[in-house]
């Protein structure tokens, strides 16, 4: 349990100087485009290194791990599209929707969806609310793309918080990172379609990061007879 726990702070540091280095690849910071093509993969790779040493290796422990981290590859790749801000803008919508599927399925092995359904109004409401102040500035083709991603986020943020509310362990970790998700891309996109955040990059990969790593610490430590 040493080794293991020694393996994740180390994991921890590593995010750390890697989303410091993204960030500060910034206008405002750094001005080196060079830094975020590096750093920002290699952040999120940080993230599945720790996921990949949690959860177990057979059973129900090791389906959550494996859908976890399919989902966290297809976040890489939406990191890696939004390198391209406008190319790779509705691939990375594309790659980040199915990301949030991967996990909505995970979710959905320990609790149904929507077993606690004021959460579920709650997180509409605030989903609404992104969309209404976002509207003005999505262009026509984007809307339908926009409207499928902002309910698939909700969704996933939702039902973190029910198996929180349903005293899953770990849940509140999970709940956590379903809100920063959600904090992230709304910052993301008013930067995008609302107008220019002051020091966007900080804010938006920042509540990023912190939440992947939260929806990975869901998944329970592994055991050294690795029976989790």
């Amino acid at each position: 349990m040493a080794a293991a726990a020694s393996r994740e702070r180390w994991l921890a540091a590593s995010l750390c100087a890697c989303a410091a280095l993204a960030i500060a690849s910034a206008p405002w910071a750094l001005a080196m485009p060079v830094l975020n093509f590096v750093f920002k993969p290699l952040a999120t790779l940080c993230v599945i290194a720790y996921a990949s040493g949690r959860g177990g290796v057979h059973g129900a422990q090791a389906l959550l791990r494996r859908w976890v981290l399919i989902g966290l590859w297809f976040s890489l790749a939406g990191d890696v599209a939004l390198l391209w801000p406008k190319e790779g803008f509705l691939p990375g919508l594309v790659s980040f929707l199915l990301a949030h599927l991967c996990y909505l399925v995970a979710f959905t092995r320990r609790q149904r969806l929507a077993a606690w359904w004021p959460v579920f109004a709650g997180y509409g409401v605030v989903a609404g609310l992104i969309l209404w102040r976002l509207w003005p500035g999505v262009p026509a083709a984007m809307q339908a793309p926009v409207i499928a991603y902002v309910l698939c986020l909700a969704s996933m943020a939702a039902q973190a918080a029910v198996l929180w509310r349903r005293r899953e362990p770990r849940g509140l970790v999970l709940a956590l990172g379903g809100a920063l998700f959600i904090t992230s891309d709304a910052l993301l996109a008013t930067h995008k379609f609302a107008g220019p955040l002051p020091l966007a990059n900080l804010w938006i990969l920042s509540t990023y990061w912190a939440a992947q790593w939260c929806i990975a610490s869901w998944l329970a430590p592994r055991l050294p007879a690795a029976t989790a």
